[in-house]
Parts: C-alpha cells; structure tokens; sequence
C-alpha cells in the first residue's frame, strides 16, 4: 500500500490516496494499526484523500485520529494533505477545495522549496453557542467565555470554539508541569459536559499580537502543534480582547499565522514531506 508521511511543525500524520490504494475497510482499526509508533509506521493520524474533480482541483477528506476515532476537521492535516498533492503533482492549480465532514475548506500555496511548502487554510466561521460546540450543562448558551469549569475540585475558566470541530481554551500565566497539564488536558477531553470529547489549549498571551499554546488533542494526547487549535486559541483570545485579529501562535516545533479576516478564520503554517513509500500489510 502506497503511503507517505508528512508533518506540520511537528503534528505528523500518514496519507493514503483511496483512489490509488482503493478504498479502506475498518478504517478506525486500520488507523490504530499504522500510527502505532512502535509496531507500526508512527503518527498523530491518518489522512485519506482522492480527488473528486481533478480540473476543479476539489479533493476528499477524512481524517482518524491515532486511537482510530474519525475527526471533523484538522487544520494541519489539511495542510499536509494539500502539500501531498503537490509534491506528487496531482494538483496543478495553486487553489485546492478540500471536502471534509465540516464542510468545505479553501486552501492556497504560498510557496514550495522542494519538500517543504507554505500554505494557507481557511478554517470557516468559528461556532459559539453550546449548541455548536457542543456542550451541555443542562443549559443554554449563547457565548461560553470564562465558563467556571470544576476538575479534580479545581474551577478553570474556560472558553469554548467550534471550528468544524471543538475545542477548550484555557489561558495561563505560567504553564503547569508537564504531567499537570495531560492530566488536566485528559480530563477536560473526557468531561461529561462534552458529548463528542473536545480538544484542549493552553494558552499564555504573550502580547496583542502572540501567543504561545500547548495542544492536547481530542484521540491524541499531546502533540507538537495544531493547526485548528491554533486557530480556536487564536479566536478565544481575540473573544477575550487580549490580542488583535491577527496572531501569531508559538508551538513546541515553530510558529503559524492565524488570521479572524471578516467571517471566516485563516490559518498560514508550514508542512514539509519526510517520506513516501510502501506499507506492507
């Protein structure tokens, strides 16, 4: 089976084109099987594209976290999709059209220096109602900013976005040890009042326009960058007034742009290809 890896600022995941490889039975399991560090090729996810319509450069997505649960939406994953595509020159146009399970999402090349490409993704109109994130205390909510959330007897304000998929910023003035900060994020991810898991980010502004953020993703655990979790930290802050609608974000492996233009939220990062070749199965 043909496969390639790529990794954006750290957030690795494995691309399989259904319309080369065929199309996948037990995806969840195969995902669980391949992104196995140890016993299998190792990553955050697995991305499964094919083109749709090749002249109107449109193009399939899903993406399955590393336990096997299928996400929304993931903003590096997007990248490093489109970044495939234009490594193995499948896409001539420098606009591609990703179809995802939240919708419809535009992506742009910025540059390519061989292996390494600069793209821009647009991530959609972020979702701040209870309804859209979602998020059920047993009430409506319009808006969940600074929401007095209690874990281990502990209240964290936390503020929520939806960004085709959700996520639960935290803001800090000084991040918590390490081990502190999975358990916190583990918990959060696995809090009753969220009935589809939920991606956590904490946050210390560093100024109006920085911020840096560490990821614990929904099916993951810990990982070195995200793209829609730097967009919902992003969001959270400009909700909070604590930077302007241009940021941008510091992760462990480097930094994206994340851009609140009118509406919709843009993102600008790097994804670079590390390998192609072949899965034995």
């Amino acid at each position: 089976m043909k496969i390639a890896k790529i990794h954006s600022l750290g957030n690795d995941f494995l691309i399989i084109d259904e319309k080369v490889s065929g199309k996948l039975e037990e995806r969840g399991s195969f995902a669980r099987k391949i992104c196995e560090r140890h016993t299998g090729v190792g990553a955050d996810g697995l991305l499964l594209i094919h083109i749709e319509d090749k002249k109107n450069s449109t193009v399939h997505f899903r993406v399955f976290n590393a336990d096997g649960t299928e996400a929304e939406l993931s903003g590096n994953g997007l990248r490093c999709a489109a970044a495939y595509l234009y490594y193995k020159e499948k896409i001539e146009s420098p606009h591609i059209i990703f179809n995802t399970p939240a919708g419809k999402r535009n992506c742009e090349l910025i540059l390519r220096d061989n292996n390494f490409f600069k793209i821009k993704i647009e991530m959609g109109v972020p979702h701040l109602s209870s309804k859209d994130i979602p998020f059920d205390d047993g009430s409506v909510h319009e808006t969940i900013i600074d929401y007095p959330l209690t874990i281990q007897g502990k209240v964290y304000p936390v503020t929520l976005v939806n960004l085709g998929n959700p996520h639960c910023a935290i803001f800090v003035d000084h991040f918590p040890a390490r081990i502190e900060w999975h358990q916190i994020g583990r918990e959060i991810e696995l809090h009753p009042f969220f009935p589809n898991r939920i991606n956590v980010e904490f946050i210390r502004v560093m100024n109006r326009g920085e911020i840096e953020v560490f990821f614990w993703e929904r099916g993951v655990g810990e990982t070195l960058s995200s793209g829609s979790g730097s967009c919902a930290a992003a969001v959270a802050s400009i909700l909070k007034d604590q930077t302007d609608k241009k940021v941008s974000v510091r992760t462990t492996m480097g930094k994206l742009t994340v851009e609140w233009e009118k509406d919709s939220v843009y993102q600008i990062g790097p994804s670079q290809i590390i390998f192609h070749g072949e899965y034995l199965v």
